[in-house]
């Protein structure tokens, strides 16, 4: 990620391409239109994935599966498409909250019935 450029000292991003309009008009423009994409599409995978688990017949479950795939594939897409234009920006953590939370969740490990 070469073209990363940090806006603060948390932020990850690449710049924006300046090709959308200074003031937000009702019209959408291309980063809305590739943004609702996105919500549509996480939306999908949700119910893809209560399908998949609930399919019944094999083929059905095959089928749906390889949708749920498809639609995720679509969604790391767009997300790639929006992060290269600078229109998905993504925050840094710092490295004693990562080691907190990784400690908190390591600990849950306890209390698996199987280990």
């Amino acid at each position: 990620m070469q073209n990363q450029q940090s806006q603060n000292s948390n932020q990850i991003a690449n710049p924006s391409t300046g090709q959308l309009p200074k003031v937000k008009g009702p019209e959408m423009n291309d980063r809305d239109f590739v943004n609702d994409g996105l919500s549509t599409c996480k939306y999908l995978t949700d119910s893809l994935n209560i399908a998949v688990r609930e399919a019944s017949h094999e083929q059905l479950y095959h089928d749906l599966l390889q949708m749920l795939q498809e639609t995720h594939d679509s969604c790391r897409e767009m997300y790639n498409l929006m992060f290269r234009k600078g229109w998905y920006k993504l925050e840094a953590e710092n490295q004693q909250k990562i080691d907190q939370a990784y400690q908190q969740f390591s600990n849950y490990s306890t209390q698996f019935p199987y280990q």
